[in-house]
């Protein structure tokens, strides 16, 4: 109690004492109310402070451990992503290279049945000229018998009179009978 007496007859000593007023000097009072400020706010707001740091620490702490797990799988993501790329372009490349060989293989039997088909087409042609001209041969062959046929008709009939006629029909039957004896 000693401490709180001498803390008011120091009172005493203060040049103001004794009347109440603004001090206007700014710095004193400002430096004054700024430490009362600070030690006040020191004093109880450091485990609130404290508090708040600490919670916002573990914030940043999870988030960035969150990140990191986000982050890896995003890489073996990526990775995966990755090979599955690498086996699609080789498909690719297997079926565009397949399908060149293909196209090639295709345009090699067109063009040997293209050659096979005008091959039988010509052989075809060829065959209907030869028919055609063995028809129009055969044709010419028979109006050129009938005709000569004709003509050795009319000659035989100027030619031939009875007696004549007579002894070619006995002649032609004896070479017929002749024949007949042969072949028995």
């Amino acid at each position: 109690m000693k401490n709180v007496t001498d803390f008011c007859l120091s009172w005493g000593y203060w040049p103001s004492a004794g009347s109440f007023g603004f001090n206007t000097d700014i710095l004193s009072t400002n430096l004054i109310n700024l430490s009362v400020v600070l030690g006040v706010l020191i004093f109880f707001g450091k485990g609130v402070l404290r508090d708040l740091l600490d919670n916002r620490k573990q914030r940043i702490l999870n988030t960035i451990r969150n990140s990191e797990e986000l982050r890896g799988g995003a890489i073996e993501q990526l990775e995966k992503v990755r090979a599955c790329l690498r086996k699609v372009q080789m498909e690719a490349d297997r079926f565009l290279a397949n399908g060149y060989s293909e196209i090639e293989k295709e345009k090699l039997n067109l063009i040997n049945s293209s050659y096979k088909t005008l091959e039988q087409l010509e052989n075809y042609k060829n065959e209907t000229i030869q028919f055609e001209q063995q028809r129009v041969i055969n044709q010419v062959r028979q109006r050129v018998f009938q005709q000569a046929l004709r003509v050795a008709l009319g000659n035989m009939n100027s030619c031939l009179n009875g007696e004549l006629h007579l002894r070619t029909i006995s002649a032609n039957i004896n070479m017929l009978g002749a024949i007949k004896e042969i072949r028995n």
